[in-house]
């Protein structure tokens, strides 16, 4: 087992923060003090150093971080290997979700997951799609599942599942029995909810709009929500319109509280992916990943 003392100045640097650490690593925040003294005792060197409130790592420190990270990573892949020797499959998973994939989509299959492997835990973060690249740039999460597709350059992106964004508005709106919009409509006649800036789901928007000769900036935004939930929510007591994934809305079609209208010349499809470090991938992390796709073949 790596030695404590460089995961207490792991986490330290990870977080810049001694309270963050202490917090994470269930322990005191003197006692993470102590730890990043004696290591900085033993090598003879300054790892943090403090501006104003904050801290930062050293020369010595981004030396020793960049040791500490390819010690972890290897430790995991370690464990993983002689794990499955005896064909047993154990620890700690680290994913991430954007938010329209994990209300819809990744709850049932991390149940799956956990039916087949019962002794690996999971650790689930949810935030929109910027989020999460910069969660497992940032090696927070092994593994994500997003509705984007920024191309970052240090990111694999894999296909995983296809998705069409409809336009939703209540069963109550007034243009509710319209079969069809046109694109001059949707500028002119409807006020929109939207999501948040940084959302997967908005830059899908955006870019079929544009394809269209739509400019986003011309539509009637009344509001931005930080969630699929919150916006049909929004839409059940307010006159507004919103594109949401068909995936988000199966329950509230068949009760007939939403109803799904279509744009002359506008379809907006997109595809979830699966995301991974470019070159590198952990072993729990590639059991995840193969499961995912056969659980949609």
């Amino acid at each position: 087992m790596a030695d404590f003392r460089l995961k207490v100045f792991y986490t330290v640097a990870k977080r810049l923060s001694f309270t963050k650490a202490a917090d994470e690593l269930f322990i005191s925040q003197p006692a993470v003090t102590k730890h990043i003294h004696e290591l900085e005792d033993e090598y003879k060197a300054k790892l943090f150093e403090r501006k104003g409130n904050r801290i930062n790592l050293t020369k010595a420190g981004k030396l020793l971080f960049n040791f500490a990270e390819d010690v972890f990573e290897r430790y995991d892949h370690v464990a993983f290997e002689i794990n499955a020797l005896d064909k047993r499959k154990e620890g700690m998973l680290r994913l991430g979700a954007s938010t329209t994939v994990s209300q819809y989509i990744v709850a049932p299959l991390l149940a799956k997951f956990r039916n087949k492997y019962a002794d690996v835990q999971l650790s689930l973060i949810t935030a929109n799609t910027t989020h999460i690249e910069k969660a497992l740039i940032d090696k927070d999460i092994e593994i994500g599942i997003i509705e984007g597709y920024s191309k970052n350059t240090e990111i694999s992106y894999h296909p995983y599942l296809k998705d069409e964004l409809v336009l939703v508005c209540s069963s109550k709106h007034p243009l509710a029995g319209r079969n069809e919009l046109s694109i001059e409509e949707l500028k002119t006649t409807i006020r929109f909810v939207q999501r948040e800036h940084g959302s997967g789901t908005l830059d899908v928007i955006d870019h079929a709009l544009k394809k269209v000769g739509l400019n986003p900036a011309e539509l009637q935004v009344e509001i931005r929500l930080g969630s699929t939930e919150s916006i049909k929510s929004y839409l059940l007591n307010a006159p507004c319109m919103a594109f949401i994934s068909i995936h988000a809305i199966t329950d509230e079609l068949k009760n007939g509280k939403l109803k799904v209208i279509d744009v002359d010349g506008l379809d907006i499809e997109r595809t979830f992916y699966i995301i991974t470090l470019q070159g590198r991938i952990t072993g729990l992390a590639d059991l995840f990943f193969h499961f995912a796709q056969k659980s949609i073949t």
